[in-house]
């Protein structure tokens, strides 16, 4: 996993974000709902946030509670400029590589929302972040399935390591309690395979290959895209495969 490339691609599409990354916007509002339902509000005081990018979930996180402490975390310090209005002694942001879990142990909970995915282990990030917790601590995170984005990875053989809900279940079970999980498939339909490559920019979820397309290869792609996946509605569809998970520390 190119961590460097990753950062350049998300800095590069935070401006388009907001308004391209609906899907996101979607589950980080369930996301936020399941949390103020199965986690009491007595045990969030001392809150870390994984993966904050411009604000998206802390902006919706903050509407519904009030934390003593939340601690801000991203890979890209790029984006601290879409946080400032947020920040005072009692939110702080770090940008840095969240695998090194370089963080303040004592964390009531630790929230991540679209983010994981793009770990070169994510497995073990999830299990070492119980040792940031409090004994009564949660963890809640959103990430996503092997369905995710499959139509791109049908024609360019290309895609993330992305874990299934029972393989989460099964490495989390024994050191958590798992509270409430959950997945989905959700399909988006654009008027063009290039719209699709347009959307996937905008949201920085093109951070897993250097390569550029050669204007040939570009209409190869669009020529592939509309015979294995278009449909009869002359639109094309894209693949989201969110996976939600509320665990408390045992």
């Amino acid at each position: 996993m190119d961590k460097e490339l990753i950062r350049k691609r998300f800095s590069k599409a935070s401006s388009a974000y907001a308004s391209q990354a609906t899907i996101q916007y979607q589950i980080a509002a369930k996301m936020n709902a399941k949390i103020e339902q199965y986690i009491p509000s007595s045990v969030r005081r001392n809150v870390l946030e994984i993966g904050c990018g411009t604000g998206l979930f802390t902006r919706m996180y903050l509407n519904c509670s009030q934390p003593d402490n939340l601690l801000l975390n991203d890979l890209c310090p790029e984006m601290q400029r879409y946080l400032v209005d947020l920040l005072d002694e009692h939110i702080c942001f770090s940008a840095c590589d969240a695998e090194t879990l370089d963080f303040p142990s004592g964390q009531d909970l630790i929230i991540s929302c679209s983010t994981i995915q793009w770990f070169e282990h994510p497995d073990q990030f999830l299990l070492r972040c119980r040792d940031l917790l409090t004994d009564q601590g949660y963890l809640a995170f959103t990430t996503f399935g092997p369905s995710n984005v499959k139509e791109i990875a049908s024609i360019t053989g290309t895609s993330l390591k992305y874990y299934s809900l029972n393989d989460l279940l099964i490495n989390l079970s024994s050191f958590y309690h798992i509270v409430w999980s959950e997945e989905e498939l959700v399909t988006c339909l654009f008027p063009s395979p290039m719209f699709v490559l347009k959307h996937l920019k905008e949201t920085g979820v093109t951070g897993v290959s250097h390569n550029r397309w050669t204007k040939g290869q570009l209409d190869a792609f669009c020529q592939q895209y509309w015979q294995l996946h278009g449909c009869a509605n002359k639109k094309v569809p894209l693949t989201y495969h969110p996976i939600y998970m509320i665990c408390k520390k045992i």
